[in-house]
């Protein structure tokens, strides 16, 4: 979003937005962001610029008057945010009847990853009221991969020709995963990714010590290298976990959710290979990826890391999966095939 002062909650989203709202044809935009660089932030800067009633000479939100003010406090009538569940309890953008995160009203079940028919039928409603404030209406629809085949297909007439005054923004990692009939409604707009020289500056403002190699440990994403960093990740220890998984280190993953460990050594694997093949690593410090003993045997360990990805929210036993990884990854690192 825009703050009060006139400038985006996040400082590399600025540039995107200016050119986005210089690009802006069409009533629903697609707008294509790398995971963890900021797409919710944007499209929600690009609502909250549509909505206010003072943008700047580039039509940037002022931040300041009053339709700002009810869009930093989640009550603008006229702005609709649809997220999965899952999504919707940490973000603060509750739908319907939801009730925030750690409100005893919040349903005990594991919260839907979906975005349902339910919630798009509910918002086709919602867009088909009046505005309430007169200056047209917004809906920000994050991510669309989380629509299933029921609710995007409930999306296409809105899509195609929603009511007058009204526009969409969508946001997307990988515009091929999505259905065809609702990419090809929308205006497709590819954000870059944000510059290492933005980003490191407000990575070190939030704590974040060496935020480079955290950086590259995330290839360039800030927001997950800072949810790294907040769970306990820091520089010294993703430079130390190759050495330490492949030393047989006990407490090398414990803790680590599966998804993360599954990351963390598929990318200790592609930078084994970068090495085989004399090219640089990516995601660890030179040097700290030692070359596998076997390019066969790394190949299959990594193919069963793709395998295991599949399934990496199943419930697995955190301790027992992590000992297991880390046990492969020994085998593989020594040309073993067990």
């Amino acid at each position: 979003m825009i703050d009060a002062e006139g400038r985006p909650t996040l400082p590399w989203i600025g540039e995107p937005l200016r050119g986005l709202l210089a690009q802006a044809r069409g009533h629903a935009l697609l707008l294509q962001c790398a995971p963890g660089s900021g797409a919710f932030e944007l499209a929600l800067a690009l609502a909250q610029s549509w909505l206010c009633k003072s943008p700047d000479g580039e039509g940037v939100a002022c931040g300041r008057c009053a339709a700002c003010r009810a869009v930093h406090s989640h009550v603008h009538a006229d702005l609709l945010v649809l997220q999965p569940q899952a999504l919707r309890r940490t973000s603060g953008w509750t739908f319907g009847d939801d009730a925030p995160e750690g409100d005893e009203r919040a349903d005990k079940r594991k919260p839907s990853r979906q975005i349902r028919i339910d919630e798009v039928r509910a918002a086709i409603d919602w867009v088909g009221r009046t505005s309430a404030r007169g200056s047209g209406k917004a809906w920000v629809l994050h991510p669309v991969e989380a629509l299933n085949e029921h609710s995007a297909s409930a999306l296409l007439k809105t899509a195609e020709e929603p009511p007058p005054g009204t526009r969409l923004v969508l946001t997307c990692t990988d515009p091929q995963a999505i259905l065809p009939t609702v990419r090809s409604r929308c205006q497709h707009l590819r954000v870059p990714e944000p510059a290492a020289e933005v980003v490191l500056p407000w990575l070190q403002a939030q704590g974040v010590a060496r935020a480079a190699v955290l950086l590259a440990a995330t290839g360039g994403r800030p927001l997950q290298a800072l949810e790294l960093a907040r769970t306990g990740v820091d520089a010294a220890t993703w430079e130390a976990l190759p050495a330490a998984v492949l030393g047989g280190r006990p407490d090398a993953l414990a803790g680590w959710p599966v998804p993360r460990a599954l990351d963390a050594l598929c990318k200790i694997g592609l930078d084994a290979l970068a090495r085989h093949a004399g090219a640089p690593q990516r995601w660890f410090p030179p040097g700290s990826v030692p070359a596998a003993a076997s390019l066969p045997a790394l190949q299959r360990w990594l193919d069963e890391l793709i395998r295991i990805a599949r399934h990496a929210e199943h419930p697995w036993h955190e301790g027992l999966m992590g000992d297991a990884l880390a046990a492969r990854a020994r085998a593989a690192f020594s040309g073993r095939a067990d």
